[in-house]
Order: C-alpha cells, then structure tokens, then sequence
C-alpha cells in the first residue's frame, strides 16, 4: 500500500489497517455489555434485530466515515472543513463543527484511561496469584471498590496510558498497525480458546439453548429494537472521530466497501464469542446474567471464574484478551486528537502524541471518582452527535456525485444503486434517532 502522501503516514497494507479499525471497534462493550442485552432481551429474539442493524451502520455509516476520512486526507476538522468548502466556499464553519467528534473521542479517551487502569491491575493480579486472596462477590467487590475510588488507582492508569501512547509515538504504520496485527488475532485466538473450554462444561448447553432460540412474541417489543439499535451503533464505533480518522491514512486505490463488511464481521464475531463465554459461563453456576458494566467484568466474572476448575488459568487468559481489546481502542480513542494537535500546531508526531497524553493522563487522574458518568455523558451525547454530523457532511453536505466518487476509489465495480439513499436516509435518521433516544432514555448503548 503506497502512502496517502509524501508528507503524512499510513497504513502499510489492508489487512493491517482492517485489524486497526477492528482493534478501534472491539472494546468493552462486546465484553461487558453484548452479552447483557443478549441475556435480558432473550438471545435470538436480540440478535436478529442488532444483526440488521449491522449489517445496515455496516454497509453504510462505517463506510461513509472511512471514505469521508480518505478524501479529506485528515482528521474530523480537515474533513468537516472540506465539506463546509464543498457546499459553501468556506472551511471555517465545517472546522469548527469537526471539533466536536475530536473532543468527544479525547473526552471518551480519558474515561477509557481510568478503565484500563482498573484492567491493568486486575491483569498483574491475575498472572501474579493476587486473584487468590479474594474470594465470593464480597471480596472481589471489595477488590473493585478499592480499585476504582478516587486516586485509588494512579500507577496502574498510567501504566496503561503510557503503553498506548508510546505505540502512538512510533506512528501510523510502525506502531498502531503493526501492534493491531499482533493483537487482534491473539485476542481472538484466547477468546475462541475460552469459549471452547466453556462449552465442556456441564450446563454450558443451557446457555447455547438459550441464545439461539428466538422468541416472535419478543420482537413486538420496542425496547428489543431500540437497545439493538444502540448496541450496534456503539460497537462499530461510529463517531465521526475513529474510524474516519483511520479511514484517512488509507491510500486511494483501497476498496473502501469491502474494509468495512471486514470490520462489521470480526467485530459482530467478538460481540459474540463474549456472549459464547459468559452467558453459558453464567449457566453452569445457575445464574441470570443480569449485570452489565464494569461489575460484571470485576466482580461477577471473576468470582465465577475463581469457582472453575483451573479458575487461575482462566482469569489469566480471559483478562488477557480484556487488555488487547482494551489496549486497541484506547490508541484508536487518542489518535483523532493527535492528528488535529498535528493538523492544527504543526507538530511532529512524537510531540503531538505527549502532548495529547499529556493532557488526558491529567484529566484522567482527576475523574477516577466520577468515570461513570462522564462516561456516560460522552456516551449518550457527544459520540451521536460526532457520528449525526459527520454522516451529514459526507451524505448530505458533500452531495451525492462527490461521495459515490470517494467511495468507489480503488473498487472495479461501482457501488450498487442501494448505497446512497439508504446511506443519506437510512443510516443519518439513524444517527438521529440515537441522539434523540439516547437522550430522553438516558443512554440506548
């Protein structure tokens, strides 16, 4: 893959950067949220619903932010400024209006900080036997608690920064490509080995049974559709930050259309190897998942993985994978905000990098004791809003000749008719009706 120019970084080969954006796309909530709507709106009857929804973010909105990336050869303020140049001969409305999704992706940056200090800690203490010493949901409660309280947990966040920022420092092609193309498969490979182990234990058919049987009765359910609705469009990581700005360091002869069905696959694949092992692993102990979030993942998983046979093992692989897919989306949070520090400051690469980590570590220090609801005010407002504009830019504002024209860039078949108005009605409504459920719900994601 040759580079987007002379001047910028990129990705080195397809693949590479198809691992990037499933990197970007996989992260916590495949692990703690998936198999949580699985489990409380009834397997089958909420895979059917969020299986359409993929399929629709996937063929369209993913898509539009890749190639919405690509032509504007930058991040979010570069690409909403060309398309406010394309409709009205400026580009400072559009530049102005690109910040947002880059402040939502620093915003949800620093929260993830947090987060991965809780992993890291949990990861060291899983591989060093420290897991050993706490026992029941009591005690890995206590474990949490003690984890997550403010300032509680300062060296482990850092440590989890300061990894994902010096992959950022060796740039595009020699640091985030190449550490997506170690990581990915590995995370895959212990997740499939997770779940095979899972499947041999008794009462693990329950959990399958459970799954796959689809209850009609259910789809009658408006929660089913709207829950769906919000599961698939935070897990493709739709944003108007990562993927497009991902999206901008592929070279123009990439089939745009054929690198997003690859992530909304391998994506919707880890959504549901997380449900394969945790709802029959909740099965065999007899118990509704019923929990979601951060207790599932650090009190619940582990108090039932400490009562399998080789529970050690177990917590050591499965917390493994919890960093991969941790590690990857923390890098694809930060990098929209680097490369504006670089767009905007001229930087180069090693110094827009600390100054972008920089700022988050210090901000992320100071939330520990308020993540949850920052998370969730990036969550329920500023990521839908990111992806409403950007989705508008590119479909609406942009036009149609000059998006079927980067979209079709390095394919030897033009797109099918289907793509433009599902893209411009089906998927921006869509957007919308995220923000606007989101909003009055409380959070759809």
């Amino acid at each position: 893959m040759m580079r987007t120019s002379k001047s910028r970084d990129s990705f080195r080969s397809r693949w590479g950067f198809i691992l990037a954006c499933i990197g970007s796309a996989v992260g916590m909530g495949n692990i703690w949220l998936f198999p949580t709507r699985v489990s409380q709106y009834g397997g089958a009857t909420f895979l059917l619903p969020y299986l359409l929804f993929v399929v629709l973010i996937g063929s369209t909105g993913v898509i539009g932010e890749m190639a919405f990336g690509r032509a504007a050869e930058g991040g979010p303020v570069k690409a909403f400024g060309l398309a406010s140049k394309q409709r009205w001969g400026s580009e400072r409305p559009g530049r102005l209006l690109g910040l947002i999704p880059v402040l939502g992706s620093l915003a949800m940056a620093i929260g993830y900080a947090v987060v991965m200090g809780w992993i890291f800690k949990y990861a060291f203490a899983a591989f060093t036997g420290g897991m050993g010493q706490y026992s029941g949901v009591e005690g890995f409660g206590g474990l949490f608690d003690a984890t997550a309280c403010a300032w509680g947990n300062n060296l482990w966040q850092i440590a989890g920064l300061l990894t994902a920022l010096l992959v950022m420092a060796f740039g595009v092609g020699g640091g985030i490509e190449k550490v997506n193309k170690v990581m990915m498969p590995l995370f895959f490979f212990l997740f499939v080995g997770l779940a095979v182990y899972v499947a041999a234990l008794p009462g693990a058919a329950e959990g399958y049974r459970y799954i796959f049987v689809l209850d009609p009765r259910g789809l009658l359910d408006p929660a089913v559709w709207v829950y769906a609705l919000g599961q698939a469009f935070f897990s493709l990581s739709i944003a108007g930050n990562g993927t497009l700005i991902y999206g901008s360091y592929l070279d123009k002869e990439e089939n745009v259309p054929y690198s997003a069905r690859m992530v909304a696959l391998f994506d919707t694949t880890a959504a549901m190897l997380a449900a394969l092992v945790i709802i029959p692993a909740m099965a065999t102990a007899g118990e509704q998942l019923s929990n979601s979030g951060p207790g599932l993942m650090f009190v619940f998983l582990p108090n039932l993985f400490s009562n399998m046979p080789g529970g050690r093992v177990i917590m050591m692989v499965f917390f493994a994978a919890v960093t991969l897919a941790g590690l990857t989306s923390l890098i694809n949070l930060l990098e929209a905000p680097t490369a504006t520090v670089q767009e905007l400051f001229r930087l180069n690469r090693p110094a827009a990098v600390a100054v972008t980590g920089g700022f988050a570590m210090a901000v992320s220090l100071c939330i520990q004791g308020v993540v949850s609801g920052w998370m969730d005010v990036c969550s329920i407002y500023v990521c839908p809003l990111g992806a409403a504009l950007a989705g508008i830019g590119f479909f609406w504002v942009c036009g149609k000749e000059y998006c079927l024209s980067q979209v079709n860039l390095g394919r030897e078949k033009p797109i099918g008719g289907w793509f433009y108005p599902l893209a411009k009605y089906g998927f921006c409504g869509v957007t919308l009706l995220v923000l606007a459920v989101g909003a009055a719900w409380g959070g759809i994601g």
